[in-house]
C-alpha cells in the first residue's frame, strides 16, 4: 500500500511541476494589420489583376512555351525598369532576370515564384481570369495567391529599387519557371543554366510558407510560417493479379479484395515511423506562447519532457501536424475491371506518398511493397525523390529572414514548419544550401480553401508588405 501511495505522490507531483511550468511560461499575442496605403494597394492590385487575366496554365501533355513567353512581354509593360536594366534570358517560357550587384565575389541572392497556374474549372464567383478587383479590395482569379501575388511583389520591389537607383552589394537573380504546378522541367533547366555557368547560391527564396491565421486547433493570432524543408514526393501502384471470370461463380482471394485487404492494413496501423525532427521542436516552441487551450499549452511547454504524448496528440490535432511527422501515405486513384458482373485479372489502386527525412523514399517505398507482398500484390514506382535538405535554423541566411519578417511583420509570431506540398524550391538543392519557402502575403482560411479550387482570390491590402519585404531583404545583403 505504501508503494502505491508513493508512487502517487510522485504522479502528482510530476504533474504539478509540468502545471506551474505552464503557469509560469510567458504567454504571447500576435497581430497582422492590412495596409492602409490606397494609393500602391490600387497600384499593386492593378498590376497583378493583369498578370491573372493572362492565361498561363500548364499542361504536361501539351507544352506551350509560346503563351509564356507572351506573358513575359506583358511583364516587360508592368516593370520596364527590370526587362531595361536587368540581363533577361527566357528558356524555353521560363524567365530569369538577372540583376548585377557591386560585388561579384558575393554569392548571389535568388528569389523566385511560378507562373503557372493549374486550370480553372467549375463556377466562379467571377470569371477565374477576370483578375476582378471587388470594392473591399480583393482580386479575384485563378494565380492570385498561387503565386503570381509573389512573383508580382519581388518583381515590383526591384523595379522601385532599380528607380531609386539602388545598385544592389551581390547579384540578385529573379527567375519564374513555367511547369510548377505539373511538376515539371522548368525550374531544373533553369538550375541547369546557372549551375553551366558555375554560380552557387547564397540563399533562394520561393513559395511554400506564407502568413497564416491560427495555424492549428488551440492556437490563435497571425504567424509567418517559415518552410524549413520540403518533404519527399512518390507515386507508386499496386497492382493485384488473378485469373478474372464471372461474377456469379466468385473464387476466394480475387484481385480486388486482396487490394482492400492491403488498404485496410494500411489505414488501421501506421507502418511509419512518428519521429520529431528539428523543424518540428521548433515548430512547438514558437508556438507554444500562443496557444489558447491551457492542456495543449501544458503539452507543448513541457515538450522536451512528454514527447511520448506529443507523438500520439499531434495527429489528433490536424492532419497537417500529423503530417509533419512522419512518411504520409494516400490512396487516390483505382481500377478494376470495366464490367458491373466481371471479375477482373488486373485491378490496382494508386498511392501518393509525402516522404520524411527520417524515412526516404527507399525505406518507405519497401515498406509498403513488404505490406503489399502479403497480399501477393506487386508495386510499381512511377515516381519518386527523396525530402530537401533541412534549412538550418542556425545560420545567418535564416536568421535575416527572421529579421526581414520582425521588420516588416512586427506583430507576427514566427514558426518554422515542415512543407508537406512541392514546390521548384526542391529543385535548387544542388547550386543551394539554404532554401527558404516563405512568401510574404496573408492567407487566410478563405484563400488556403480557395488555392487549386473555385474562387481564388486575394487582399490587396497585403500586397504592399509582401513589396517592402522584398525591398528589405535585397537591401539586408548589405550586411553580408
Amino acid at each position: 500500500m505504501s508503494v502505491i501511495l508513493i508512487l502517487l505522490g510522485l504522479i502528482l507531483l510530476f504533474i504539478l511541476v509540468l502545471v506551474l511550468r505552464t503557469i509560469l511560461f510567458k504567454s504571447k499575442t500576435s497581430y497582422y494589420e492590412y495596409s492602409n496605403d490606397e494609393e500602391r494597394v490600387d497600384e499593386y492590385s492593378k498590376k497583378l489583376s493583369k498578370m491573372v487575366q493572362f492565361e498561363t496554365i500548364s499542361d504536361a501533355a501539351k507544352p506551350e512555351p509560346d503563351k509564356f513567353r507572351a506573358f513575359h512581354e506583358e511583364l516587360k509593360k508592368l516593370f520596364p525598369h527590370l526587362f531595361k536594366e536587368l540581363e533577361y534570358v527566357e528558356i524555353d517560357g521560363n524567365l530569369l532576370l538577372k540583376w548585377k550587384g557591386q560585388d561579384s565575389n558575393l554569392e548571389p541572392l535568388m528569389l523566385i515564384s511560378h507562373m503557372d497556374v493549374v486550370e480553372a474549372s467549375g463556377k466562379w464567383k467571377y470569371e477565374p481570369f477576370s483578375g476582378y478587383i471587388d470594392e473591399n479590395k480583393y482580386i479575384w482569379g485563378r494565380g492570385t495567391s498561387d503565386t503570381k501575388c509573389s512573383l508580382m511583389a519581388f518583381l515590383q520591389a526591384s523595379e522601385e529599387l532599380l528607380i531609386e537607383g539602388y545598385k544592389p552589394k551581390c547579384d540578385v537573380y529573379l527567375g519564374s519557371s513555367c511547369t510548377e504546378e505539373i511538376g515539371g522541367d522548368g525550374a531544373p533547366k533553369i538550375v541547369k543554366y546557372l549551375k553551366d555557368k558555375g554560380i552557387r547560391l547564397y540563399m533562394l527564396c520561393d513559395e511554400g510558407g506564407s502568413l497564416v491565421e491560427n495555424p492549428i486547433g488551440g492556437v490563435k493570432g497571425q504567424f509567418a510560417a517559415i518552410g524549413i524543408f520540403e518533404k519527399g514526393y512518390g507515386d507508386l501502384k499496386i497492382i493485384a493479379k488473378s485469373n478474372g471470370g464471372h461474377s456469379s461463380t466468385p473464387a476466394k482471394g480475387t484481385a480486388i479484395p486482396r487490394l482492400a485487404g492491403f488498404i485496410n492494413e494500411i489505414e488501421k496501423h501506421n507502418p511509419f515511423k512518428v519521429k520529431f525532427s528539428k523543424a518540428v521542436d521548433a515548430f512547438l516552441k514558437n508556438v507554444a506562447p500562443y496557444c489558447t487551450n491551457f492542456w495543449l499549452k501544458l503539452v507543448m511547454v513541457n515538450e522536451d519532457i512528454l514527447k511520448p504524448l506529443l507523438k500520439v496528440v499531434m495527429p489528433k490535432i490536424s492532419s497537417e501536424a500529423a503530417a509533419m511527422l512522419k512518411t504520409t501515405i494516400a490512396f487516390t486513384m483505382q481500377k478494376g475491371s470495366d464490367g458491373y458482373n466481371v471479375l477482373p485479372q488486373t485491378a490496382w489502386v494508386s498511392a501518393n506518398l509525402r516522404y520524411i527525412p527520417h524515412q526516404k523514399m527507399d525505406e518507405s517505398n519497401k515498406l509498403i511493397s513488404d505490406i503489399a507482398a502479403k497480399y501477393g500484390l506487386e508495386t510499381e514506382v512511377i515516381k519518386s525523390n527523396n525530402p530537401s535538405k533541412e534549412l538550418d535554423l542556425n545560420s545567418e541566411q535564416y536568421k535575416m529572414v527572421l529579421k526581414t519578417i520582425n521588420n516588416i511583420f512586427p506583430g507576427v509570431g514566427n514558426l518554422p514548419y515542415v512543407v508537406t506540398g512541392g514546390t521548384d524550391a526542391r529543385f535548387y538543392g544542388e547550386i543551394c544550401d539554404h532554401c527558404v519557402r516563405f512568401s510574404p502575403v496573408m492567407y487566410g482560411p478563405e484563400q488556403l480553401k480557395a488555392m487549386h479550387g473555385i474562387d481564388e482570390n486575394i487582399n490587396g491590402r497585403t500586397l504592399p508588405m509582401a513589396v517592402d519585404y522584398y525591398k528589405y531583404l535585397i537591401k539586408a545583403q548589405e550586411e553580408r
